[in-house]
């Protein structure tokens, strides 16, 4: 039988030290970094970790590209939930976006108190000139993230993207390489699984939760992206 790990954070560091397209970081209780990997500090155009060490992501990133992690980490820290595959907008020392999956998760001490985060984003694609982006593709993917639960189609993104059909299909293919039918699924998906995995809400309500039409229908998607049930996936 294994016996108790415990996080060796430097073996972590070295280890995401070697991925180029994830960024690592662990954060205090306040949300400032007590570790980061190469990728983190090269993407700010630093020339040490110690540069970002105790700093807020509000402190190095401009704009929204700043405040919008650092209002994620105090939702964590305050909440003790997880962000999963969350998909969002970066910035990095070229002056160009690019688009990642963000996972934080809260570290806590003996006693279950959050006492920091752990997390990393990993790049989608390559990172797109920002003339390319339509500034409402952002907040159209935001809206999907926040109202998964309603009846929304490929059509409807488009719409509140400014783009035609079309051509929003092109740009989610080639910032995310899926269609929009599938990045809806993912991000349907994405949220019940940390349903699952954070709260109590059955699984039928978990459905309605991400606009599924029904248990049966979420059964079988989750299933056929995951290779196991809902409540497979919550027991283990």
């Amino acid at each position: 039988m294994m016996g108790k790990l415990s996080i060796d954070a430097p073996l972590l560091e070295h280890l995401f030290d070697q991925a180029a397209d994830i960024v690592f970081f662990i954060k205090d209780d306040r949300g400032r970094y007590l570790i980061v990997n190469n990728t983190l500090v090269e993407r700010n155009g630093l020339k040490s970790k110690q540069q970002l060490i105790g700093r807020l992501p509000s402190d190095v990133f401009p704009g929204v590209f700043g405040t919008r992690p650092t209002e994620q980490d105090v939702a964590v820290l305050r909440s003790g939930r997880s962000i999963i595959n969350h998909l969002e907008l970066h910035w990095n020392k070229t002056h160009k976006p690019c688009w990642c999956l963000t996972t934080k998760l809260p570290l806590r001490d003996g006693k279950g108190l959050v006492t920091g985060i752990i997390g990393f984003s990993r790049d989608l694609r390559a990172p797109l000139p920002l003339d390319e982006i339509p500034a409402a593709m952002t907040g159209a993917l935001d809206y999907l993230d926040r109202h998964c639960a309603e009846p929304i189609s490929p059509a409807n993104l488009a719409k509140r993207s400014g783009l035609s059909g079309p051509r929003f299909a092109r740009m989610v293919k080639r910032i995310f390489d899926l269609t929009p039918t599938q990045l809806i699924v993912k991000v349907r998906l994405a949220t019940a699984t940390r349903l699952l995995r954070e709260t109590e809400l059955s699984i039928g309500q978990i459905a309605i939760e991400c606009g599924f039409y029904d248990h049966s229908a979420f059964t079988q998607t989750f299933r056929k992206a995951t290779g196991m049930t809902p409540g497979e996936a919550r027991r283990q």
